[in-house]
């Protein structure tokens, strides 16, 4: 659902900002350090209940404040509903329609969130967690029983790991073996047929901005055609070495391939955010098939690092995806940038509408 209105105070360099925004396209232009990503900043920690940019609060927090506070409305076929969080370093106190939840999950079903960031390269570029954290997230909105299975598979694995730090003896870790195994393979089941629905969308996506396929392989955390329970078995030895699980969904990744070429290490920055990019709006196109409405994408500087060619290419893709649109720019145009929607002119922390 997109957001209609945006109540912001605290955050960063933000003391006090109320918005009426666009449902389709809604752009923010100004000089560096003006607070423009603070703003998208802001909005995606409303749907996420987590920045895009760190994963600790107390950057978040306005200099000499406890705490920051982020709501806002979204519209609905059937009405609105309102969101909010108060969030200090160490809690975070979340609202739906005036009633406290205590999981971020209930901010993801009225209003997901996506992000491109100049740091959105770092998908390709970087190890395995990111690539994981990309996969669950997808998972996440098409399999419903996906977040309670995740919980279960890591509180077996902190029990089994507890076990292997503390020394406790085979019999003690082989215990939770079973629980690890059977959990553990649901949740690669769950991720595996989560790619198959991405491939397509994928495909079709990268032959636009890069001219090849991009493909993916799933590296599931253990060996092909052996069940998880008998490789946990197998792998004692090394995992007493080591005090910890060395398999399992957890030691999972995703290999990228552009064409028939691994993409790590052979492409461009400017072609890994291109890639990235095209990841994460495959991704956003199968979500958006059990959504009730848009959801939000956030383009953090879409410019940067794209020459004018690439640029257009991302537009276009974007332009064919039912989004709200939140985007930054050093100015007031973005080339591509599909619909009119609103302008608002940031600097230093103060937002204003332009007509």
């Amino acid at each position: 659902m997109p957001l209609s209105w945006l109540r912001v105070e605290r955050f960063r360099c933000l003391d006090e900002t109320e918005l009426l925004l666009d449902p389709s396209v809604n752009l923010f232009f100004g000089p560096n350090a003006s607070g423009k990503t603070s703003l998208l900043e802001a909005a995606f920690f409303l749907g996420r209940g987590r920045s895009f940019r760190t994963r600790r609060r107390n950057p978040l927090i306005q200099h000499g404040e406890s705490n920051f506070l982020v709501a806002g409305r979204c519209t609905a076929a059937h009405g609105e509903i309102s969101l909010g969080i108060r969030a200090s370093p160490d809690s975070a106190e979340i609202h739906v329609n005036g009633r406290a939840v205590r999981s971020t999950a209930s901010l993801v079903e009225v209003y997901p969130t996506q992000a491109l960031d100049p740091d959105v390269h770092k998908l390709v570029e970087e190890g395995p967690a990111r690539r994981r954290r990309f996969l669950d997230w997808g998972v996440f909105h098409v399999e419903p029983e996906f977040l309670s299975g995740w919980h279960r598979y890591h509180l077996a694995l902190r029990n089994r790991n507890a076990a292997l730090n503390r020394g406790l003896g085979r019999s003690a870790v082989a215990a939770w073996d079973q629980e690890v195994g059977s959990s553990g393979e649901r949740l690669a089941e769950q991720r595996g047929r989560y790619l198959e629905r991405l491939a397509g969308p994928l495909s079709e996506i990268g032959r636009s901005p890069l001219g090849a396929e991009i493909t993916l392989k799933h590296l599931r955390g253990w060996s092909d055609g052996v069940l998880l329970v008998e490789q946990l078995g197998r792998a004692i030895a090394a995992d007493e070495r080591n005090r910890a699980t060395t398999i399992g969904p957890h030691r999972a990744d995703l290999v990228i391939y552009l064409g028939d070429r691994e993409a790590k290490g052979i492409v461009s920055r400017g072609q890994q955010k291109l890639l990235a990019a095209g990841l994460l709006l495959a991704q956003l196109r199968v979500q958006q098939e059990g959504w009730a409405g848009p959801g939000a994408l956030m383009l953090d500087d879409p410019a940067a690092e794209l020459d004018e060619r690439s640029l257009e290419k991302l537009m276009g893709i974007i332009g064919m995806i039912r989004t709200q649109l939140w985007v930054s720019s050093l100015t007031g145009e973005v080339p591509g940038l599909p619909g009119s929607g609103k302008r608002f002119h940031v600097e230093r922390g103060v937002i204003r509408e332009v007509r």
